[in-house]
């Protein structure tokens, strides 16, 4: 029997939304403080993912200020097809809230964003079969809106509070048959995350909630998969049904720490007595019937295309003079918008870690800039190491401190810097050492230059657990002096020890 490892879209893509056009699966996830935002990804078959682009992908869709806190921007988007077009509706937390974007082709372009006059998080799009547009939003309410001018026509109406739990949010309205569901995310996104659903005879309600709700979760369990929830269902062209969600794989001693952020997961969905029942998520599961090959992306980028690749990713903007693919062909120059990492506003390209253990190389020539690797969670919490003066060093910021670690003279030109993230710490909160014992901290994030490692430091402190927020750890490139250039950047997954 085939089956399927689970997360189907690892690291930080949380807030999965899917939907199918024919035998085409369309699924896009919140990108907060990153631009550009909502990554995009296609499938034959809801396992294999193949990233196409990104929704928001110019300054004029996506208002991400400096002063914008990080885990703030772009929440929980909602991806539809109806009549012939992609319809997008997200919030963008911390500028004007709720909008729609839509396109007639899912790579884009896609349009300006229409602003609603609608107040909430994590908005969806539903119509009914008159054509009317309902959007539900957290709380959970319901409105009935024009989607070309955002103007509400009729609510928003209160119709369910969930089962009880706090937070009732990432509602989801379907007609399926002669009902209206209305699935929610309830108990927050941590270790009480759960899904919930009540169904109706008109998306004004009144709903009924299922009487096994929550139909799933894993709180309370020591399942390797936690916090699952913000879940969005999807009927395969084969005719059986699915959801896509949420979950995250806290590693290390207690109370445990994810290190990856929020992931997507996918698991089986069946229909008994007119309510959608979902199991545990497992590690692997049965794979779908449709099996369908898919181009994986290169692990290592030598900058060679005419434009970056859809999945690197930069706080809040990316100015077009802060970055170059032509100014050095075949390297990729970037130029200092900010003296300090510390602070908004600086200059830096990266990528999402995806796997617990793995190695992240660049070659770096730094010219006279200041320059170098970081792994961030935020401005407030990074591992850094970087080239200037002829001289590398290894800094950790973690909330209010900032640490030179290491320091070594290195010679002018290129030079190889690594990061390598790894899970087998042999060393315990007790103090006992040996094969197998298990480590207190997530893992071990040890930075090196020309093969030679100069710092490791515990990885709890690059996790939501001490950072906070709703992300995961990005690595990339960076300038804070001056401009430097890249000529290649390679990302390796490492087998699990």
């Amino acid at each position: 029997m085939r089956t399927y490892g689970n997360p189907v879209i690892g690291g930080f893509h949380p807030d999965p939304s899917v939907c199918r056009v024919g035998e085409d699966y369309y699924l896009v996830c919140s990108s907060f403080e990153y631009f550009p935002g909502v990554p995009l990804f296609h499938s034959r078959d809801l396992v294999h993912w193949r990233q196409i682009g990104n929704v928001l992908d110019r300054p004029g869709q996506l208002e991400l200020p400096d002063g914008l806190p990080a885990s703030a921007g772009i929440y929980a988007p909602t991806l539809r097809h109806h009549d012939g077009r992609f319809y997008l509706i997200t919030t963008n937390v911390g500028a004007r809230g709720n909008f729609i974007v839509t396109s007639e082709r899912p790579e884009g372009p896609w349009s300006d964003p229409v602003w609603l006059d609608l107040a909430g998080i994590d908005p969806d799009l539903a119509w009914d079969e008159d054509g009317s547009c309902w959007v539900a939003v957290a709380g959970c309410a319901v409105a009935r809106i024009d989607p070309e001018t955002g103007k509400v026509l009729e609510g928003p109406l209160p119709v369910w509070s969930g089962s009880g739990m706090q937070d009732p949010e990432a509602p989801h309205l379907y007609r399926i048959g002669e009902w209206w569901y209305l699935l929610v995310a309830e108990g927050g996104t941590a270790h009480g995350h759960s899904v919930s659903i009540a169904r109706a005879r008109s998306p004004r309600g009144p709903y009924e909630p299922a009487p096994a709700n929550p139909i799933l979760t894993h709180r309370s369990t020591g399942l390797p998969i936690q916090c699952t929830g913000h879940a969005d269902l999807v009927e395969a062209a084969d005719g059986s049904w699915w959801m896509v969600l949420l979950g995250t794989r806290p590693r290390g001693y207690f109370p445990s720490f994810h290190v990856l952020g929020r992931e997507t997961f996918l698991t089986p969905v069946e229909w008994v007595d007119g309510w959608p029942r979902a199991g545990l998520v497992r590690e692997r599961h049965p794979a779908p019937a449709a099996w369908h090959a898919v181009e994986i992306p290169p692990a290592r980028d030598d900058f060679d295309a005419a434009d970056l690749a859809p999945h690197w990713i930069s706080p809040r903007r990316r100015p077009d003079g802060s970055w170059s693919l032509g100014e050095r062909p075949g390297w990729l120059t970037l130029r200092a918008t900010g003296t300090s990492l510390d602070r908004p506003g600086h200059t830096f390209v990266g990528r999402r870690q995806q796997h617990h253990d793995c190695r992240f190389a660049a070659r770096l020539d730094p010219g006279a800039g200041r320059a170098g690797l970081s792994v961030r969670l935020d401005e407030a919490h990074h591992y850094d190491i970087e080239v200037a003066g002829g001289e590398a060093a290894v800094f950790a910021r973690i909330g209010p401190v900032r640490q030179c670690l290491a320091r070594r003279t290195v010679e002018s030109g290129p030079v190889t810097l690594t990061v390598e993230v790894r899970t087998d710490s042999p060393v315990s909160p007790t103090g006992q050492e040996g094969p197998g014992v298990r480590a207190g901290g997530p893992d071990v994030v040890a930075l090196g230059i020309d093969g030679v490692r100069l710092a490791e430091l515990d990885g709890r402190y690059l996790s939501t657990q001490v950072a906070g927020g709703f992300t995961g750890r990005v690595v990339g490139m960076y300038v804070t002096e001056g401009s430097a250039a890249f000529d290649w950047f390679e990302y390796v997954p490492e087998p699990q020890p």
